[in-house]
């Protein structure tokens, strides 16, 4: 293959539509190879390979700067093999802004969109550089008239379109070794990297929102002191905002709009966006190591930026649309949309899973980070049309050797018909428990018929996952998330207040089960206030001391409000962001107790199932649950919808699971109270059967945790407040 001298359409006159050509010799090119596929540096050259199954023709186009409307160079890939374009190209090296620009019909009826005045963003690309912004020049078709996408647009994109850079993939990893904590030991932190270090007082300013920032030792002291052993970072791939937003002046401040599975987000780099955001996401990775807490990622390969129809060219649509999206089978102008934004990515494509599962390895393999967490996994796990948990994306997962021995989590739904899939995922995948989240909030503020369902939320669920063949930490239990209101919040507002998003309240969601305990949003009311505070209180107990996994939303251990907004994807500002100088010190310390007493009792982190009967003969029951009065709850008892208190027995002593040595584990016998009542009730200790002294170690109804001091013998009332827990220890 010679050099090549090619028209490129990179520059046109607004007035006139003439084009610019350029011509530019860049040296002998060869045939390269059709793997590794993306930009693989190989410290001579650079090998290009992409994928098109249908496309006519691929080039390589070279960038000096990332906003240049003219290409410095253009590399024609031709030679193809199994669907793959591919070249080499001596002498290019680490940095090199390139992007793809791919030839075939424009036919958006048949499904094709190809446009060679668009260039495009490498799918494999390892680092990006650049926003899209609200560019007209991103769109393939001509805007206006009654035909909308059916007319292809001749503009050059050039300008506006983010560059993909060629990396050194090189690092000093050194003695870094994944934690790989036990998921019955688990207690997951979600956090998004801006949200939590861009108002942090004692990170450098410089480093401020950023995976420095993120890997800072302010940040990592703030981990380990409230005891979490997982971060999971919102989305951290690279995404791109919406034009919608960007012209009202907002952005996609989560981040679930990604165009580059490989490449870390350029929005969180203090190094700038020429390749450095690698080698610092993989810095902080590395400093999280070794404080001893994994990395999770929220990963979107459900959907891309590139929304509907009407959305803009940026990669995939432009590469082979037919291959990388579900198109709908009736007219494949339009796409099959199972997750409310405009596309759905076409997962049973062979090219398509491929990309899937190569970016999953390449972050565990190249960047180390030890599992993902799944957005609207539902839709990666439908087969043609339905759910299928034996499919090719589950199966693929389940039997990759490197995959299978990582943390995966499925957000287990989608907007498609039959979308909610709770406790459908297979062995070898935890879930997101959205049941737990609803009925946790429902009880504690106070609603009918909720007992039973608590009962069994509190104890891991098993109606869900016990059926799988998975034990409790197939529950991902959560009281909040990124998507809906804080844990002040929860408790401060009966209604969302989503008013900054432009949308006339109308986008979030309306149900909340939240209760404002009596006052529509902040107060100054000493009553109001103490009653919120309980009760962030017990939601705290109910999520750290429940069977499971407990993923705790960054900023609720400290009292951070959203001023009633559940929906906060747009505020890249001071209402998402932590704010670390108003910090409620108290809850802070009241939320470091509680992940401390889970960590002291194996009680709240079975591996196995409660049986509630004796694991030994002759013993008392693993679990026994009882009424206010001390007697043991009946089968009737459960369904009077009225009740909102009971007690549960934990018997440390029936603990069926082994340490690592082999041992039985042991731990101490424990009774907890909880109480969802508008009133303060007696509650009689259980007889001498189950224990004859107890001691109180836990009471919401004040800020202290162990050695509270009161004593109580079987057969006695002990006073529990109104919505209260309280929790016992046997001493006899």
């Amino acid at each position: 293959m010679n050099a090549v001298d090619l028209p490129c359409e990179t520059a046109q006159s607004s007035s006139s539509g003439a084009k610019m050509n350029v011509s530019t010799k860049v040296g002998k090119v060869r045939p390269g190879h059709n793997f590794p596929l993306g930009a693989s540096w190989d410290g001579r050259g650079v090998n290009f390979a992409f994928f098109s199954e249908t496309a006519e023709g691929v080039d390589v186009c070279l960038f000096d700067k990332s906003d240049s409307p003219v290409p410095s160079s253009i590399i024609r890939l031709g030679e193809r093999t199994d669907c793959i374009w591919h070249a080499y190209v001596p002498g290019l090296g680490p940095g090199q802004r390139y992007a793809c620009r791919v030839r075939g019909r424009y036919d958006p009826a048949s499904g094709r969109r190809f446009n060679a005045s668009k260039l495009l963003i490498d799918p494999y690309a390892k680092a990006i550089e650049g926003q899209a912004g609200a560019n007209e020049s991103l769109l393939g078709y001509r805007v206006g008239g009654r035909l909308e996408d059916l007319r292809r647009d001749n503009r050059s994109n050039a300008a506006a379109i983010p560059k993909s850079i060629v990396i050194d993939p090189a690092f000093e990893w050194g003695a870094d070794r994944p934690p790989r904590v036990p998921w019955s030991d688990t207690i997951v932190y979600e956090l998004h990297i801006k949200g939590f270090t861009a108002r942090h007082p004692e990170i450098p300013e410089s480093e401020r929102g950023t995976y420095q920032g993120m890997g800072s030792e302010p940040a990592l002291e703030h981990l380990k002191r409230l005891g979490v052993t997982t971060v999971e970072l919102m989305p951290v791939h690279h995404s791109l905002g919406e034009a919608g937003l960007t012209a009202s002046g907002l952005v996609n401040y989560w981040g679930y709009s990604t165009v580059g599975f490989f490449a870390p987000d350029s929005r969180f780099s203090s190094r700038g966006s020429t390749g450095q955001q690698v080698a610092e996401f993989k810095e902080m990775v590395k400093r999280l190591h070794a404080a001893g807490i994994e990395v999770i990622l929220d990963v979107v390969y459900n959907h891309t930026a590139e929304g509907n129809h009407l959305g803009p060219t940026l990669c995939f649509r432009g590469i082979d649309n037919l291959s990388y999206y579900r198109l709908r089978p009736d007219d494949r102008r339009y796409y099959t949309d199972f997750t409310g934004c405009g596309n759905t990515l076409n997962v049973v494509h062979p090219a398509v899973l491929r990309l899937i599962m190569d970016s999953l390895r390449y972050w565990v393999l190249e960047m180390h980070v030890d599992g993902f967490r799944f957005d609207l996994a539902t839709a990666l796990a439908r087969g043609s049309e339905h759910f299928d948990r034996c499919g090719n994306f589950l199966s693929a997962v389940g039997q990759d050797p490197v995959l299978s021995k990582v943390k995966l989590i499925a957000e287990p739904w989608d907007l498609g018909e039959g979308g909610y899939r709770l406790g459908g995922f297979p062995p070898g995948w935890s879930e997101w428990n959205g049941k737990f989240r609803d009925c946790v909030r429902d009880y504690w503020r106070g609603a009918d018929e909720t007992l039973a369902e608590f009962a069994s939320r509190f104890t891991g669920s098993s109606d869900l996952f016990e059926g799988s063949g998975r034990g409790p930490y197939a529950s991902i239990n959560f009281v909040t998330a990124h998507d809906g209101f804080t844990l002040r919040d929860l408790v401060s507002y009966n209604d969302k207040h989503n008013e900054a998003n432009g949308e006339d309240n109308r986008d979030g969601e309306s149900n909340n089960r939240s209760w404002n305990c009596g006052v529509e949003g902040p107060s100054d009311d000493p009553a109001v206030l103490a009653l919120r505070a309980r009760q962030v209180r017990n939601l705290l107990v109910s999520l750290l001391l429940s069977q499971g996994v407990p993923m705790i939303l960054a900023g609720d251990e400290i009292g951070r409000t959203q001023l009633g907004n559940n929906n906060a994807y747009c505020q890249d500002n001071e209402l998402s962001w932590l704010d670390w100088n108003a910090a409620d010190s108290a809850l802070l310390e009241y939320t470091r107790s509680l992940v401390a007493l889970r960590k002291k009792h194996r009680l709240f982190r079975r591996r196995s199932w409660f049986r509630g009967h004796p694991v030994r003969a002759g013993g008392p029951k693993d679990i026994e649950w009882f009424k206010p009065d001390g007697t043991e709850m009946s089968a009737e008892d459960w369904n009077v919808g009225f009740a909102k208190s009971l007690g549960v027995y934990l018997n440390g002593r029936s603990i069926p699971d082994l340490d690592a040595d082999g041992r039985r584990v042991l731990d101490d016998t424990l009774y907890v109270i909880f109480n969802a009542h508008y009133e303060p009730l007696d509650f009689v200790i259980p007889d001498l059967d189950w224990g004859k002294s107890w001691q109180r170690i836990l009471d919401t109804a004040t800020t202290a945790l162990e050695g509270t001091g009161l004593r109580c013998a079987a057969g006695t009332a002990i006073y529990v407040g109104a919505r209260s827990t309280v929790i016992l220890r046997r001493v006899a």
